[in-house]
């Protein structure tokens, strides 16, 4: 049986970077694009703590078969063993932004 191919995409979208796996790259199409297709989320409820980020990503790309990224907006595509955990970054400082807010520190 053949190993299924696993990518890590980082891309750069409204300020911030962020990082999905995904079974599928190609060069799309469309001039001057990245295709990713078959994105993989874990199943829901599968982890024994819900991951803030990995919901909003999943609830944020929900309907979406493929995704067509500009060049210059792919940062880095990795082709990698096993599956981590998704991130969203500030594009500036490479900070992870929480997707839920989080009281000031005193």
């Amino acid at each position: 049986m053949p190993k299924t191919r696993l990518y890590k995409v980082t891309f750069l979208s409204q300020g911030k970077s962020i990082e999905l796996y995904a079974r599928r790259v190609a060069s799309s199409e469309l001039w001057g694009f990245v295709e990713v297709g078959e994105l993989v989320f874990e199943p829901p409820g599968e982890g024994l703590v819900v991951d803030p980020t990995e919901e909003r990503l999943r609830e944020e790309f929900k309907d979406t078969r493929v995704l067509h990224l500009p060049m210059h907006a792919v940062v880095r595509i990795e082709e990698v063993s096993r599956r981590g955990t998704l991130a969203i970054r500030d594009a500036g400082s490479g900070e992870k932004i929480m997707p839920f807010p989080v009281p000031p520190r005193r």
